[in-house]
């Protein structure tokens, strides 16, 4: 199977280079990495164009201009933009484990789309990991991670199970199988048909409406918060507010009410939100 990750980013160079030194180091080789930017400044591109000179799969750098944010409209951007059948949706702050790609290529499944989460760091974590630790795994080793700070029970979870433990916990975890930007992956045309992200949402949810609606496209969520292992860089959210927040939850809950599969607010713009 051939697989486009996109990544998302704005303004965090020193983030999105561990993440692009992650997913040099992938045991799966048959993707593309695509870094979906919602208006960086030309440090950005400057990192990305070095790394891509020799970079093991293809790289590629989607912008557009700063104008506040805007990640749903460069993520749909992205998703029409991607060259193949399958898509991981990622974030430019999340390091991926070595075979992050290769789980999800494993578990892709039609009429399912794949439920990742995170192990989330502490700053003085995020900070001192360096490109050997990533390649060498550590920064994946519970115990490295706990000598230099704090780590809750669920990360060590996470990264402790195994593939045996790991499935049955997936099985038991009473967290929904939601789409979750930082790990999440389905079929290309199964994105297109619910015409990508609402670009009215801004920060807080826009990723789990977009789950809703292919939920209520006939795409079940499949849980793999066990098995895709990645390492979320501690960072702050300015872009939060409680009138995003409050306008989001409007908007979801409209789409679980009327169950709407299809906005017109995502890629082809207008038209009849369609309900199932």
């Amino acid at each position: 199977m051939k697989i486009s990750v996109i990544v998302s980013t704005y303004n965090a160079e020193k983030w999105l280079e561990k993440v692009l030194i992650g997913y040099s180091n992938q045991t799966y080789k048959d993707f593309e990495l695509i870094v979906a930017d919602d208006g960086s400044r030309p440090a950005t591109k400057e990192l990305i164009d070095r790394y891509a000179a020799a970079y093991p799969v293809p790289l590629r750098h989607l912008w557009h201009e700063d104008e506040g944010y805007r990640r749903q409209e460069i993520l749909n951007v992205a998703i029409t933009e991607a060259a193949n059948e399958y898509i991981i949706m990622t974030d430019g702050d999340c390091i991926p484990r070595e075979d992050f790609v290769e789980v999800h290529a494993k578990y892709a499944e039609r009429g399912r789309f794949l439920s990742g989460g995170y192990c989330k760091l502490t700053m003085k974590t995020s900070e001192t990991i360096t490109k050997e630790d990533i390649l060498k795994g550590r920064c994946f080793d519970a115990n490295w991670l706990k000598k230099i700070d704090k780590l809750g029970f669920s990360q060590m979870l996470k990264l402790t199970s195994g593939a045996i433990l790991g499935t049955v916990l997936d099985a038991v975890t009473p967290t929904n199988a939601s789409f979750n930007n930082c790990n999440s992956s389905g079929f290309k045309d199964d994105m297109i048909a619910i015409n990508g992200y609402d670009e009215r949402m801004k920060y807080g949810g826009p990723d789990r409406e977009f789950g809703e609606r292919l939920e209520n496209f006939g795409v079940k969520g499949k849980q793999i918060r066990h098995k895709a292992v990645c390492l979320h860089l501690d960072h702050s959210r300015g872009y939060k507010t409680p009138e995003s927040l409050a306008a989001n939850l409007a908007i979801r809950k409209e789409v679980k009410d009327k169950k709407i599969k299809w906005t017109p607010y995502g890629i082809v713009k207008g038209g009849e939100a369609q309900s199932a």
